[in-house]
C-alpha cells in the first residue's frame, strides 16, 4: 500500500495555530532555497572544470565527428564529473569541443541534451520523452490554502485556491548575482581607509547601535506585555560580532538590560505553572500576564547566564572562537557584568534567580583584581543594610561560611567584615517590625462627625477596632518570622568565628573574628562566655597577636562582660594589666592609627565599669596616658587628654594628681606594668603644662 500524504480536514487546519503553518511554510522555503544554492554550486563546479580543461590545452581544437557526439551523449552520464586524469581522449576532446559554444556555458547543464537536438528529427517518441530534463525539486510545489467546503445533493465538495508561493527564479537570479560580486570582489583588492575614514565609519555604526538599543528599550518599558519578544531581540545583541564596536555595544546591551529587568520585574516571585494550572481555561487578561511572565522569567535567566558566562571565560582566559573580543578587552565586560549582578543582587532580593546571584557574587569577593572585590563587597553590605526582615541576608551568610570553609579559612578580611553590616541588633528589632507592619489610615472622629450618621459611625468604630487586632496579629506574626531568620544567620556566624578561633588563629582573619565578636557579644548565648574568654586571653598570652589583635581581643572580652557577661562573677584583671602594660607600644609611627580601638576600650574598660574599677587603678591609667600624650601625634594627644577628661569627671578624688604634694607613702614608679602597685597617687600630671 503507498504511503500518500493526506490532505489535512478543514478541522484540523483549525486547530492548528497560525505560528506553527508560519514556521511550516518557513521550513519548506528553507529546503528550497537550500536545495537550489547546492545546485548552483554544482553548475559553478562544471563551469570551472570547463575553463581548467581550455586553459590546458592550447593547441587548435580538432573537429569531432557528428556520430561520436551523438554516441556519446546516449550513453548514461554520472552525476559527479569525473577528473580530467580519469577521462579517455575521446571525453576530453568532446569536452574541449563543447567549451568552444558559447551555448554550452549558457544552457541548462541539468539537460541531457547535446547543443545540436534539434537537428535530429528521425528520434523516437520514447527517446524524445526521455531526453526531457527531469523536474527539479528546486521548483516550489504549489500550496492549497482550504477554504470552507460546499454542500449540494451529491454531499460534501471541498474548496481549496492555490497559495501564492515566492518568486524563487528572482532569488536565483540575485544568488547567481551575488556569487558573480564575490568573484569580482576575489580579484579587486579592497579599497584603503583612512585612519580619519575608519574612526568616521566606527562612529556612524556605533550610532546606529546605540539608537537600536534605546528604540527596543523603550518599547519594552513603555509596554512590556506587548513587547517581551524585543527584550529578546536586544539579548541577541550581547553577541554582536562587528569587532570594531563589539565591546562598547556588548556593555551597552549589558547595562541597558539590568535598568529594564530593574524596572519591569514584579515586585513578587514568579512560580512556574502546574500541569493542572496549565490545562485550566482562565481569561485572556490572565493568559496574557502568564505569557508576559514567562517570557520575562526565561529572557532573565538567560541574560544571567550570558552574565556569567563573561565572567568565567575572563577568569579561564578562555577567548571565542570567533576571537571577535580581545583577551584584554574581556577584563573591561567582565567587570561591566560583575556591576550588572552588583545592582540586580539589591535591586531585586525578591525575584527569580536572586540565590544564584548570590553563589555568583560571594567567591568574586575574594578576587584578585582589587576593583571587582571592592564592588562585590559594597554591594553585599548594601544587601545587608536595607534586608528588613532577613531571608536575602541569611542566603549570603550561608554561601560566605561554605566558602571560608572550602578555602580552608585562605579568604581576604574583608569577606568577613561584611557581617559587621548585618542589621541584627534589639534595639532595630522593633523599629523594623514597625516598619514592615502595613500601615492603615483610620477616620479621625471630626471626619466621622462630618461624613457618617449616629448608626455608621457605632458600625464604623467596631469595624476599624477588628483592622486595628488584624493588623496587630500581622506585625507580630512578622516579628517572630524575623527574629527565626536572625537567630539562624547569628548561628552560622557564630560557628564560622568559632572554627577560626579553634583552628586558624594565626590566620589574617583573627582580626575581623574579634571585631565580629565585639559587636555580636551581647547575642551570644551565656553558655559560651567561659570558655570564650578563656581563648581570648590565652592569645593574648601567647604573644603571637599584633599590636592591633590584641587590642581587638581585649575589646571582645569587655564587650562580652558589659552585655549579658555582667551576672558573671569573672574578674578581667588579666586584660586591665596587659592594656597597661603595652600602651607605650603607641606612638607618633605606624601604630598611631590604633589610637582610636584604644580609646574604645578604655571607653568600655572604665566608663561603662566604673563601679568595678579601683581608684588605683584609674590614677594609674590616666597619668600613663598624659605621658603617652607626649609621643603621639597632635589628633591623638587630643583623644587623650579628652578620655583624661572623662576619667576625672567620672571617677572621685582625681583631682588629687593635679596637687604637687604627694599623698600616702611610696613613691610613684612609671616602669612598673603592675596599674594597682605602682603609686600613681604619689604624683602629678606635670604633662599637662608641656601640653598647653
Amino acid at each position: 500500500r503507498k504511503n500518500t500524504k493526506r490532505v489535512p480536514s478543514f478541522r484540523k487546519l483549525l486547530r492548528t495555530s497560525q505560528i506553527k503553518l508560519d514556521n511550516k511554510l518557513k521550513n519548506k522555503q528553507y529546503k528550497q532555497k537550500s536545495a537550489a544554492k547546492k545546485y548552483r554550486k554544482e553548475q559553478k563546479k562544471l563551469r570551472e572544470a570547463v575553463r581548467d580543461a581550455i586553459s590546458r590545452k592550447p593547441f587548435p581544437l580538432e573537429e569531432c565527428k557528428k556520430k561520436q557526439v551523438a554516441k556519446k551523449w546516449e550513453e548514461k552520464e554520472e552525476e559527479d564529473a569525473l577528473p580530467l586524469d580519469m577521462m579517455d581522449e575521446d571525453d576530453l576532446k568532446l569536452m574541449e569541443d563543447l567549451a568552444q559554444k558559447a551555448s554550452f556555458l549558457t544552457r541548462d547543464l541539468s539537460s541531457n541534451e547535446p547543443v545540436h537536438i534539434k537537428k535530429r528529427k528521425h528520434e523516437s517518441v520514447i527517446e524524445k520523452y526521455e531526453k526531457v530534463p527531469r523536474r527539479l525539486q528546486t521548483e516550489p510545489e504549489k500550496e492549497l490554502i482550504h477554504l470552507l467546503p460546499i454542500k449540494d445533493k451529491s454531499g460534501i465538495i471541498p474548496q481549496a485556491v492555490e497559495k501564492p508561493v515566492l518568486n524563487v527564479a528572482h532569488d536565483e537570479e540575485e544568488d547567481a548575482e551575488d556569487m558573480e560580486e564575490e568573484e569580482d570582489f576575489n580579484e579587486e583588492p579592497l579599497p584603503v581607509l583612512t585612519p580619519e575614514e575608519m574612526a568616521a565609519q566606527r562612529r556612524q555604526k556605533l550610532q546606529e547601535r546605540k539608537m537600536h538599543i534605546a528604540a527596543l528599550a523603550s518599547a519594552i518599558l513603555s509596554e512590556p506585555d506587548s513587547n517581551i519578544k524585543k527584550l529578546k531581540e536586544l539579548r541577541a545583541m550581547l553577541m554582536e560580532q562587528d569587532p570594531n564596536v563589539a565591546v562598547i555595544v556588548r556593555k551597552l546591551v549589558m547595562v541597558s538590560l539590568m535598568e529594564i529587568f530593574k524596572d519591569i520585574a514584579p515586585s513578587y516571585k514568579i512560580r512556574p505553572l502546574t500541569e493542572v494550572e496549565k490545562a485550566t481555561k482562565v481569561k485572556k487578561e490572565t493568559q496574557k500576564l502568564r505569557e508576559f511572565e514567562e517570557g520575562l522569567v526565561s529572557q532573565y535567566k538567560f541574560y544571567l547566564e550570558n552574565l556569567e558566562q563573561t565572567i568565567k571565560d575572563w577568569k579561564q582566559r578562555k577567548l571565542k572562537k570567533s576571537n571577535v573580543i580581545s583577551l584584554k578587552a574581556y577584563k573591561g565586560l567582565a567587570e561591566v557584568a560583575v556591576k550588572c549582578l552588583c545592582e540586580l543582587l539589591v535591586a531585586l532580593p525578591h525575584f527569580n534567580f536572586h540565590n544564584n546571584i548570590i553563589v555568583l557574587i560571594v567567591p568574586l569577593m575574594n578576587d584578585p583584581s582589587k576593583m571587582i572585590s571592592e564592588l562585590c563587597v559594597e554591594a553585599v553590605k548594601k544587601l545587608f543594610k536595607q534586608d528588613k526582615l532577613g531571608y536575602a541576608s541569611l542566603g549570603v551568610v550561608k554561601v560566605i561560611s561554605g566558602l571560608v570553609r572550602g578555602r580552608n579559612y585562605d579568604v581576604r578580611p574583608e569577606v568577613l567584615k561584611v557581617f559587621l553590616h548585618l542589621r541584627i541588633k534589639e534595639v532595630e528589632l522593633q523599629k523594623d517590625s514597625e516598619d514592615i507592619a502595613p500601615k492603615k489610615k483610620f477616620m479621625t472622629y471630626k471626619e466621622k462627625r462630618k461624613n457618617l450618621s449616629r448608626m455608621q459611625r457605632k458600625w464604623k468604630k467596631a469595624e476599624e477596632k477588628l483592622e486595628r487586632e488584624l493588623l496587630e496579629a500581622e506585625a507580630s506574626e512578622s516579628k517572630e518570622k524575623k527574629l527565626k531568620l536572625h537567630t539562624e544567620t547569628l548561628n552560622i556566624v557564630f560557628v564560622t568565628y568559632f572554627r577560626i578561633l579553634k583552628k586558624a588563629q594565626k590566620s589574617p582573619l583573627l582580626p575581623a573574628v574579634l571585631e565580629g565578636l565585639a559587636k555580636f557579644a551581647h547575642l551570644i548565648n551565656v553558655e559560651f562566655f567561659d570558655d570564650l574568654l578563656i581563648v581570648l586571653h590565652s592569645l593574648i598570652a601567647s604573644g603571637d597577636l599584633s599590636y592591633r589583635e590584641s587590642l581587638h581581643c581585649i575589646l571582645s572580652a569587655f564587650h562580652i562582660l558589659s552585655g549579658q557577661g555582667d551576672v558573671l562573677n569573672i574578674d578581667p584583671m588579666k586584660f586591665y594589666t596587659h592594656l597597661y602594660k603595652t600602651l607605650f607600644s603607641l606612638h607618633a609611627g605606624g601604630t598611631n592609627e590604633d589610637i582610636g580601638i584604644v580609646l574604645q576600650c578604655l571607653d568600655v574598660m572604665f566608663a561603662k565599669r566604673r563601679k568595678q574599677v579601683s581608684q588605683q587603678r584609674a590614677l594609674a591609667f590616666l597619668k600613663r596616658l598624659s605621658i603617652l600624650a607626649l609621643h603621639v601625634l597632635p589628633n591623638s594627644s587630643v583623644g587623650i587628654l579628652a578620655t583624661n577628661r572623662v576619667f576625672m569627671q567620672t571617677f572621685p578624688r582625681m583631682d588629687l594628681l593635679l596637687d604637687n604634694e604627694s599623698q600616702g607613702s611610696g613613691i610613684y614608679l612609671p616602669e612598673l606594668d603592675e596599674p594597682e602597685h605602682c603609686n600613681a597617687q604619689n604624683t602629678a600630671l606635670w604633662e599637662l603644662h608641656l601640653l598647653q
